[in-house]
């Protein structure tokens, strides 16, 4: 371990701790040394351990850690057993004359560490401490609350008769009728239980007579106040589904009567004649709750009405549909209120196609986060405002056949994620006669099986979508639905919708894990887009790119086209973003499966919206994280590189000077020859085999002498025996693995498997 993970000169730190019989040791006591007082059964012995700075031939200090006994006292007469050989510690504390010549920059908090045990306590256990001293103890304070609690006088008016209590309230209180009711004029929403004689029994506060009124303030009367359209009416809160009676306010200052609820944080679940509303405080849990664990809002609804009776026996108004409706337009508003639609003079309608999504604050935005001139700097430093973007499909994400556009339509139009869906679908069956031209590459089955993917009961196959490929943040307007596969008529439209808005960046780079294929005629392709999609092409650098754990799946050709790993300007990006943005979205699959389109575009918007914050807020830790991690790394792949260069300079110093002018010349220019090109086929023992069965075919024409053996050729015989000899170290090794512990079947196959090799 090297200290602070630098090398420093073994002429700055004494390392000489030697034990001599005629000089005294020497000892330094480093930043950070530690000397434990521990004694374990020898008078004035301290133990504990000492780090020491070792040098080794080349000059490299390291750490090397040592357990010690230190004598407090030079006549406790200790052994040389007793005092490691290798170093001797006295109790002078003399400090070598080198220790003022360690560098100010020397880091040694390192050795800041205390690897003796703590002795474990009670608070280390506090599971078994709670079994043991407190469980009975939890158990009746339980039984206590169901109780009278040894209360029978109204805890506030002192004279009557205690008959209610309150689950809600912080404190113990039995109240009367009359108390109970003064109490919670203004916590309406409150768990009210009346005793029965024996046990508590739960009491709406409706039918003790509590009114709701809106439009004015607590205390309050009202001159008009105005009945509901229904006497069923309706709050659902994050303790239960409460039947109300509620009283609107007539008087002409109130406001109207969705005016009156939004006020009182009550959102109405329709705005003509409401009977069912949700308090702010249940949609804002519930749109945390579903964002950070993907809760259905099935089951959040289900958990409600058993916070309302748990027993199952007296069923709970049935206000699901309902619910479902005011969630839904909750998360839309909140997403223009966040985006600062409510201050545009326009309102919502004068949102545009990706105003409310979460742009990438470390992506290239001109216009926002570009210096001045950034389009005028030289060649070799525009990748540093190089725009990167990744296209993935996902088939999990799908949507079964389940109403339709007219009937639940988006609550957005583009504005977020998703792409506006008129447009899109409209190009989609325009071109969907296009066939997709086969896989010239591997067998993809992106490309292949995209017009034979099984729709069957599916309105959706799956989604695509684009987005940064450094910070994983998806882009506006880059999301839509695959009617059938991945295919390029989709594909095409998602790309170009997410980048036309950056159409003045000078260097474009595209991940794609079928980009070999996808490329071709991709400008051809692009001509019958609408026109507001069209990129500017021809000044634009396009580079492409397969993402590298999807590499090793293509031909060898590909891997040294599409590379990450050999282009100039891309640092090491691996172009796998989407892989790990999708684990955000799939755990809700299985609940936005049965959605109507509309209803699944906004949530899923809603959750990609989300991510993108999180993404952002983590982004500072992240990108820290990398920088510290990727200067070492740098300066020693550089050290690396120059030493390996110099080692062949002597021998190979022309090849290498003409390797460099290949390489700068290519990334100067693509269309010169890629020095990265393998140039020579790899030898393989099949590629062997089938060059000596030519070569055997050909001498047994030329021959007239016949084979000795018709069916086994010398070759074959050759190759017969490699795999005998493959095998058999293959058994080797499985024995060795399992030891002792072979089991029956095990054995019976090692010696079937050598029987066959010995035949």
């Amino acid at each position: 371990m090297v200290v602070s993970d630098r090398l420093i000169p073994a002429a700055f730190v004494l390392v000489n701790h030697t034990h001599s019989e005629t000089a005294g040791p020497q000892f330094k006591r480093l930043r950070g040394f530690k000397l434990h007082g521990k004694s374990y059964g020898k008078p004035h012995i301290h133990t504990g351990n000492h780090h020491k700075i070792q040098s080794d031939t080349s000059g490299t200090l390291r750490v090397v850690k040592k357990n010690y006994h230190v004598p407090t006292n030079a006549t406790t007469g200790l052994g040389p057993e007793e005092v490691p050989p290798t170093f001797a510690l006295d109790a002078t504390d003399n400090h070598p004359s080198c220790i003022d010549r360690l560098p100010d920059d020397v880091d040694l908090s390192i050795l800041d560490s205390d690897d003796v045990p703590r002795q474990r306590t009670a608070s280390d256990f506090p599971l078994l401490v709670w079994m043991e001293h407190h469980r009975d103890t939890f158990l009746h304070e339980l039984i206590r609350l169901e109780g009278r609690r040894g209360v029978t006088v109204c805890s506030l008016c002192k004279s009557k008769p205690a008959l209610y209590c309150c689950d809600d309230c912080l404190t113990l209180d039995l109240y009367c009728k009359p108390c109970l009711l003064a109490r919670h004029e203004t916590q309406a929403l409150h768990i009210v239980k009346e005793w029965s004689g024996s046990y508590w029994v739960r009491v709406p506060l409706k039918t003790l007579g509590l009114v709701i009124q809106l439009g004015h303030t607590s205390g309050q009367l009202c001159c008009l106040p105005r009945a509901p359209y229904s006497d069923d009416f309706v709050i659902i809160d994050s303790n239960g589904i409460h039947s109300v009676m509620l009283r609107f306010c007539g008087c002409e200052s109130a406001g109207t009567v969705v005016q009156q609820l939004l006020r009182c944080r009550l959102f109405p679940a329709s705005a003509d004649k409401p009977r069912t509303v949700a308090t702010f405080r249940v949609l804002e849990e519930y749109h945390i709750l579903s964002l950070e664990s993907k809760a259905s809002a099935y089951h959040f609804y289900n958990s409600l009405a058993r916070h309302t009776d748990n027993t199952g026996l007296y069923p709970v108004k049935d206000r699901y549909e309902q619910f479902m409706r005011i969630v839904r337009e909750w998360r839309h508003l909140k997403m223009l209120k966040r985006s600062g639609r409510g201050h545009d003079p326009t309102g919502s309608e004068g949102t545009r196609e990706g105003d409310c999504a979460v742009l990438c604050p470390a992506c290239p935005q001109p216009g926002k986060n570009l210096p001045e001139n950034w389009d005028k700097v030289p060649k070799d430093k525009e990748w540093l405002y190089a725009l990167f973007v990744a296209i993935d499909a996902n088939f999990r994400l799908k949507r079964r056949s389940v109403s339709k556009d007219a009937i639940d339509p988006s609550l957005s139009r583009g504005w977020a994620y998703f792409v506006e869906e008129l447009s899109y679908k409209l190009y989609i069956s325009e071109h969907s006669d296009t066939r997709q031209e086969k896989s010239t590459c591997m067998s993809h089955n992106a490309v292949n099986n995209a017009d034979t993917k099984s729709v069957v009961g599916l309105a959706s196959t799956g989604v695509g979508s684009v987005c940064c490929a450094r910070h994983e943040m998806k882009l506006p307007g880059a999301v839509g639905d695959l009617q059938k596969g991945e295919r390029y008529v989709n594909m095409d439209y998602l790309f170009f919708s997410a980048v036309h808005n950056n159409n003045s960046i000078k260097v474009l780079n595209i991940s794609y894990d079928i980009v070999c294929q996808w490329m071709r005629h991709l400008w051809q392709r692009m001509e019958t887009l609408p026109r507001p999609l069209h990129l500017p092409y021809h000044d634009i650098e396009v580079r492409s790119f397969v993402p590298k754990f999807h590499l090793p799946a293509h031909v060898t050709e590909c891997q040294w086209k599409y590379s990450f790993n050999y282009i100039r300007g891309v640092a090491r990006t691996d172009g796998e973003a989407p892989e790990r943005a999708w684990s955000t979205l799939n755990p809700v699959a299985s609940s936005t499966k049965e959605m109507g389109p509309g209803h699944r575009r906004d949530t899923l918007d809603d959750l990609i919206g989300d991510s993108n914050w999180k993404k952002i807020i983590g982004l500072g830790t992240t990108i820290l994280r990398k920088l510290v991690e990727a200067v070492p790394e740098r300066n020693e792949h550089q050290e690396d590189l120059e030493e390996f260069e110099s080692s062949l300079t002597g021998r190979y110093g022309g090849q290498l000077a003409k390797w460099r002018e290949q390489v700068e010349a290519w990334e100067q220019d693509a269309s010169q020859p890629n020095p990265f090109e393998v140039k020579s086929n790899s030898v393989t023992q099949a590629s062997v085999q089938l060059r000596l069965a030519k070569d055997e075919a050909v001498e047994a024409a030329a021959s007239d002498i016949p084979p000795i053996h018709t069916d086994i050729s010398p070759s074959v015989l050759i190759s017969t025996g490699l795999e005998l000899e493959g095998q058999q170290l293959k058994d080797a090794d499985f024995t060795v693995i399992l030891k002792k512990f072979v089991s029956a079947v095990q054995t019976n196959r090692i010696q079937d498997s050598n029987s066959v090799a010995m035949a």
